[in-house]
């Protein structure tokens, strides 16, 4: 049995789907009671909080391998790791755990807006137990922010319009995170998943227009105006440091990773396939 946090999002939504698919019994967790729409066989929606390792004690009993992935204001304030690793130590049969931290643990080592989650590596790393690191880059779906502008006013507001990183398609990151679950080989690992290409979010909207079949506005954001919009949809001390690697990314964080090939054998997906599959959130 797997269990899988953080279920309900962009990668834990695609990840539960995938391992029913490949026959795995699965445990998924959210915060929220289990959606409404039907479930996949083989799954069972089980409501917990990373936040709070006691509501996570049931989800992880019989549980083989754990999907980890701290969400929102837990990037940056909580339980001690401690916690959670001690209800996975009294329940006694994980042997795996995988967890989503970011490209910023490793690019910007001293980055206070992203300890927590390396606090998280430091902790599931000495663990015991077998751990594999998953480090994306900027995801695909942030231009879900456009969507409600993209509908109302064709028009994309974004920050540094012609910077340009290889941004990562979260269903990437849950077909890897579904290889690294269930296959051996990964233990020790910490794999860098980013795009196939660098885009910027000019490019990026003129992929949307193409795909829509119409024209779109763009306008490029101040420095000041870029942070309050960071800060609508991550907390401000992630958006202070996403904020720097927006604005003026290092080389490593420009260059394009072959970790997402190295473990899916085939090439990472570009912008325009998460573009394609996401199409009705901007008509």
């Amino acid at each position: 049995m797997i269990t899988v946090t953080g279920a309900t999002g962009n990668i834990g939504r695609t990840l539960v789907e995938l391992l029913a698919a490949q026959g795995e019994e699965v445990v998924a967790v959210s915060r929220q009671a289990r959606p409404a729409q039907p479930g996949a066989a083989g799954v069972r929606w089980a409501q917990g909080d990373v936040g709070d390792a006691a509501s996570l004690r049931p989800a992880l009993d019989g549980a083989r391998a754990l999907f980890l992935l701290l969400g929102g204001e837990l990037n940056t304030r909580g339980e001690s790791p401690d916690a959670l690793l001690e209800a996975v130590a009294d329940a006694g049969g994980v042997e795996r755990i995988v967890l989503v931290s970011s490209q910023i643990s490793a690019t910007r080592p001293d980055a206070p807006s992203h300890a927590r989650l390396r606090a998280f590596e430091a902790a599931v790393r000495t663990s015991g137990l077998e751990t594999t690191i998953l480090r994306p880059g900027g995801f695909a779906s942030n231009a879900f922010a456009w969507a409600e502008t993209v509908r109302t006013k064709r028009t994309v507001f974004a920050p540094f319009g012609d910077v340009a990183l290889p941004v990562v398609d979260p269903a990437d990151i849950a077909a890897v995170a579904a290889a690294v679950l269930r296959e051996d080989g990964h233990a020790g690992r910490a794999y860098e998943l980013t795009g196939p290409e660098p885009i910027s979010p000019r490019e990026q909207a003129a992929v949307l227009a193409e795909a829509l079949g119409e024209e779109l506005v763009f306008v490029e954001l101040s420095r000041e105006q870029a942070h309050g919009h960071l800060a609508q949809f991550m907390p401000a001390e992630v958006a202070t440091g996403t904020f720097g690697i927006l604005g003026a990314p290092l080389p490593t964080e420009v260059a394009v990773s072959a970790d997402v090939e190295t473990v899916l054998r085939r090439p990472a997906a570009p912008f325009r396939a998460w573009v394609e599959r996401n199409l009705p959130a901007f008509r």
